[in-house]
């Protein structure tokens, strides 16, 4: 009959449960799912910024200004590296472009950012780093993509001459394999080599196996010209999550190479952010990758920096790093039918993203912080006991007071028209009292 409970099974279920260690318990419900440890990769300096050797994850971004337009690039730049794009690359792809990094580099010195910068180049690069030595010198690196260096028999030579480039001004370089411009001389091989075989493999899978051998005998080559492994970042830029975790996954197993994720031409909004987390987090989870970006196609004059604020929020709900404070709040349902608690919750996220930049130097460890912003009585006193400070608002027919709770503790109740700012007043006081005490003791 349906809905009717096997009282002998589940007794026998019980029974094993009980007889398992806890030991057991814990092996079988924790470890297994935990992150994978981090796969071990060389280091690179990047401006001082470190990529890859367990440090943590490095998050960038990508102007799409024209580098020639050195104001609108400078302030991009600065946009990019304040909401927490730890490097920023730019485009070079005329001499215009080049003659204007190093007085966009000077620029951002003199602006107190001290930002790395890395230059994006495709098809004469080699002529405009040779021909621009102050652009040479002035970037942090230099990403290069073996599929359009050069063509023919000049491909070789062109990716010959921007390596040893790097190798005299001391720089590292991202070799970036991008399936939207393949090696399509390594490509047609390795198909021809699979038809001969009997068709092994599917063209997808032959697709990723050229992807990877790419970036792969483009880092050998580097290394033989003498561009030593600790300068040199690969990337397997793919535009489906399946063909993401493919390829990573491979690289993975085959270099110790420092890693950098991204899933090109995500997508705008919703769908390219699902995408990028879905692809990203699974072969974070399983220890791969150095340094990421989340590629959006922005709004028109949309903001660019919400391509990092996500990225910056997929290693910090994956637990890999921790950017700015947590804002947990409920979803709302037929008991919260006012607005008040989701205007709150995003007056608080948006104060405290804003004022990040300034608290990071102010109030060291406020990343750390957790708030909590709950709309009624059935889970709001008790989530907010978990928070470091949260307040439980009253849902559609309660009591009109909202009591806060501070370090899981009942603190006081609010109540009348500004419980909102009143509560913001609270978090404000918190925040100088509990992180403000660390600048104080480090003084």
């Amino acid at each position: 009959m349906l809905g009717m409970v096997d009282k002998p099974n589940a007794v026998r279920h019980l029974k094993a449960l009980a007889s398992l260690s806890q030991n057991e318990l814990c092996m079988s419900s924790a470890s297994e799912f935990d992150p994978k440890p981090r796969r071990a990769s060389v280091a690179v300096d990047v401006g001082g910024v470190i990529v890859g050797g367990g440090a943590p994850v490095v998050v960038q971004s990508m102007t799409n200004t024209d580098t020639a337009d050195i104001d609108g690039t400078v302030a991009q730049v600065a946009a990019l590296f304040k909401a927490g794009s730890e490097m920023v690359r730019i485009t070079v792809d005329r001499d215009e472009s080049a003659a204007a990094v190093p007085r966009i580099r000077d620029r951002l010195v003199r602006l107190g950012l001290d930002v790395p910068l890395i230059g994006d180049f495709h098809y004469i690069g080699h002529k405009l780093l040779a021909d621009h030595p102050d652009c040479a010198e002035a970037l942090a690196k230099y990403r290069i993509n073996p599929g359009n260096v050069g063509f023919k028999d000049k491909k070789d030579k062109q990716f010959a001459e921007i390596v040893e480039m790097a190798i005299r001004y001391s720089k590292p370089v991202r070799i970036g394999v991008n399936w939207g411009s393949l090696d399509q001389d390594l490509l047609t091989a390795l198909m021809d080599k699979n038809q001969a075989e009997g068709f092994p493999l599917s063209a997808r899978q032959v697709t990723r196996e050229a992807i990877v051998q790419s970036a792969l005998i483009s880092a050998q080559l580097a290394e033989e010209i003498g561009l030593p492994r600790n300068r040199i970042i690969l990337s397997a830029k793919v535009s489906q999550v399946q063909d993401l975790i493919a390829v990573y996954s491979m690289l993975s197993e085959r270099s110790n190479h420092a890693l950098h994720l991204g899933l090109t031409e995500a997508g705008m909004g919703s769908k390219g952010i699902v995408a990028s987390s879905a692809a990203m987090g699974y072969v974070l989870q399983h220890g791969i990758g150095d340094t990421i970006r989340v590629s959006l196609t922005p709004e028109p004059n949309g903001d660019r920096t919400r391509e990092v604020q996500v990225a910056q929020e997929l290693l910090q709900v994956m637990g890999f790093r921790q950017f700015v404070p947590v804002v947990a709040a409920c979803p709302g349902c037929g008991r919260t039918t006012s607005t008040v608690f989701q205007e709150l919750a995003q007056n608080i996220q948006n104060d405290l993203r804003k004022n990040m930049p300034v608290w990071r130097e102010k109030y060291p460890g406020v990343e750390a912080l957790n708030v909590a912003v709950m709309g009624c009585i059935v889970n709001g006193p008790g989530e907010s006991k978990h928070a470091d400070i949260g307040i439980s608002l009253p849902g559609t027919g309660e009591s009109p007071a909202a009591p806060v709770f501070i370090d899981g503790q009942k603190a006081m109740t609010l109540r009348g028209p500004n419980i909102a700012s009143d509560f913001e007043a609270l978090v404000a006081d918190y925040i100088e009292k509990r992180f403000g005490q660390k600048t104080l003791a480090a003084e």
